[in-house]
């Protein structure tokens, strides 16, 4: 089966605020066995419009990619993330070769 992926990009705007999404995001992370792969750090922007932070974060699967962002507990760091900041998040099947 293939992993599954959450791909975000991320302007901050207010980074205190922030730190309530990152708390309350924590406990969906850890039950979906979120691992992160990439979270903030640097970057070059090659084409198009980039953001501050950008994230991927590995899932046994498209499904449980999915059901982590699904869970209430995720819909509840939403809520606060999208007072604190803009973002464009993907899930994406990783490839099976």
């Amino acid at each position: 089966m293939a992993k599954g992926y959450w791909i975000a990009r991320v302007d901050v705007r207010d980074p205190e605020g922030y730190k309530g999404y990152v708390e309350t995001a924590a406990p969906a992370f850890r039950e979906y066995g979120a691992k992160f792969l990439a979270r903030g750090g640097e970057f070059e922007a090659l084409e198009g419009t980039a953001r501050g932070r950008n994230v991927v974060i590995e899932f046994d699967s498209v499904e449980t990619a999915k059901a982590c962002y699904h869970s209430d507990q995720y819909q509840k760091a939403k809520e606060i993330r999208q007072r604190y900041a803009d973002a464009d998040m993907i899930i994406v099947g990783g490839y099976e070769g």
